[in-house]
């Protein structure tokens, strides 16, 4: 899960995905909260001025399918996850959203390139190597909402829940 303003810094965080494990959502909701929005050392902790201008996004990710041609996927329409060996020997893997191709104007090669150099490929990048690369796709339902929105339905689901008074605003600090 990723709480990020919706300005600048919303444009800085990478998203993180459980690519193609069976898990439950709500173990992977609990790690990558707390192990990513709320730990991620880039980034300065968040304010309470920057709460109303909070957005959550989740992307669930459907239909893996493992290809053989590392060319075989769609910008803008496919997630892909990519295994490869680094030069080291080392099994490596990284993802990216069905979105970040396109919004960063990538094609094929340069998404397939900095996925590598994601990994940790340090290596120089030929057109041999990349045929070594296992790539899965995928496709990906995002649904996002804002503070606001959260709120509004906190506080919706507290009142039918036949408690009487509202709740405070969420508060991670205390």
């Amino acid at each position: 899960m990723d709480l990020e303003p919706a300005a600048s810094i919303a444009r800085n965080k990478n998203c993180t995905a459980s690519g193609g494990l069976a898990v439950r959502i709500r173990d992977v909701q609990q790690t990558k909260q707390d192990s990513f929005a709320l730990k991620d050392s880039r980034f300065p902790p968040m304010t309470r001025d920057e709460l109303p201008r909070l957005f959550c996004s989740v992307s669930l990710l459907t239909n893996f399918e493992d290809v053989c041609d590392y060319l075989d996927w769609e910008v803008g329409v496919h997630g892909i996850r990519i295994e490869f060996i680094n030069e080291k020997g080392s099994k490596r893997t990284a993802t990216y959203l069905p979105e970040v191709a396109k919004e960063q104007g990538w094609d094929h090669i340069q998404t397939i390139d900095s996925l590598l150099r994601k990994g940790g490929y340090k290596a120089p990048i030929t057109n041999e190597f990349r045929k070594t690369i296992k790539l899965t796709r995928y496709r990906s339902e995002k649904m996002t909402l804002s503070y606001a929105e959260y709120l509004a339905h906190r506080q919706h689901h507290h009142f039918q829940n036949g408690i009487g008074h509202p709740l405070p605003p969420y508060n991670h600090y205390s």
